[in-house]
């Protein structure tokens, strides 16, 4: 896992420390605000880089928020960046490769996903692969080829300037026989990846892998830097017979320390536009209490709002939680010479690992 070293900005004992409060009041104390900075450059300079020109988390879309119109044939895979970027305002992208599957060694292909992306200015971030047998697997020989199954979406995703390609560590057997397999597929897979500087993500899919525990266990077990987690918001359902589901919280608390990339699961919305099934103000703490401050992927997977207004609604929401989350200043109610409180919201200054 690649973490970089946090900068520590602003000690409590700062003089030129100030408190915090809402959006609502920096804008009504924008031009007090401005003056207070100016008294220390180190501290301005601090607190611009931290917060007002890095945004707290990106958006990206994953492709499946559009499966059905990729499916039905109403979209193509090509016409994927584009879209993301036209329709919902949104720059980055997470393809899925079952809507390109014939396409892994195609380069003629690969690198007309690369224009058009380049053409609509939308970057690509990652694969999810699926279809491509158990990682896992309890028998040797069908675990091997599933490991060689994934090389090709390796080569891909580095052809098409992504960071990594999303895994799934399904097995068989007992709780830890299953560890030792998927660790073992992991690791070998991981270890091909290493020479395209791709990362192996494993996200929670169903069955153990929906256990923070066991998949946190996983990564312990395979110990290498470019094998992380991908942790979703909703799926967390271990068993669909049993109805067998690991709480969402504490899956993704358990699942964050490893994670290179995070998926927002959305399916129905209330009156004020809250996700009815995750508390996002919650969830989303954990994500930034976790340290990570990268791209959080929209995977809308809802019915009752049609795809093209469930991707709207779910943007429209992380946006609102990022916002209710940004840490805002306003001037120091005393005197400059006179130590100021420094009273800080939501830890504006917590230590931040920036991870692709």
């Amino acid at each position: 896992m690649s973490i970089y070293p946090a900068i520590p900005l602003i000690t409590k004992k700062d003089p030129f420390m100030t408190p915090f409060s809402s959006r609502r009041d920096f804008l009504k104390q924008t031009t007090a605000f401005s003056a207070g900075l100016a008294f220390s450059s180190w501290a301005g300079s601090a607190f611009a880089s931290t917060s007002l020109n890095q945004p707290l988390f990106k958006i990206s879309l994953a492709q499946w928020s559009l499966h059905r119109a990729l499916k039905g044939g109403k979209m193509d895979n090509l016409e994927f960046a584009k879209v993301a970027k036209e329709e919902f305002g949104i720059s980055a992208v997470e393809y899925v490769n079952q809507f390109f599957k014939d396409k892994a060694k195609d380069a003629k292909y690969l690198a007309e996903m690369n224009q058009r992306a380049s053409d609509a200015g939308v970057k690509n971030l990652l694969i999810m692969i699926d279809g491509e047998g158990a990682l896992g697997d309890p028998d040797p020989q069908k675990r091997t080829q599933a490991i060689k199954n994934h090389h090709q979406w390796v080569k891909a995703a580095k052809t098409l300037g992504c960071h990594s390609i999303r895994v799934n560590a399904r097995s068989n057997g007992s709780y830890k026989e299953q560890q030792k397999l998927a660790a073992d597929g992991l690791r070998r897979l991981t270890k091909f990846a290493t020479q395209y500087d791709i990362n192996v993500l494993v996200e929670n899919h169903g069955g153990l892998s929906s256990n923070g525990a066991w998949l946190a266990g996983v990564m312990k077990m395979v110990n290498l830097p470019n094998c992380g987690t991908l942790p979703d918001f909703g799926n967390f359902v271990i068993n669909r017979k049993t109805g067998e589901e690991y709480d969402r919280y504490k899956g993704v608390k358990e699942l964050m320390p490893y994670a290179k990339a995070v998926s927002a699961k959305t399916h129905d919305f209330d009156k004020d536009g809250n996700e009815i099934n995750t508390d996002y103000v919650k969830m989303m703490k954990i994500v930034l209490d976790a340290g990570y401050h990268g791209y959080v992927g929209i995977e809308y997977e809802g019915r009752k709002l049609d795809e093209y207004a469930g991707i709207r609604a779910s943007k429209k929401l992380l946006l609102k939680v990022r916002d209710e989350l940004t840490p805002v200043a306003e001037p120091c109610p005393q005197p400059v010479q006179e130590e100021c409180c420094g009273r800080t919201r939501r830890g504006l200054f917590r230590n931040r690992r920036f991870r692709r």
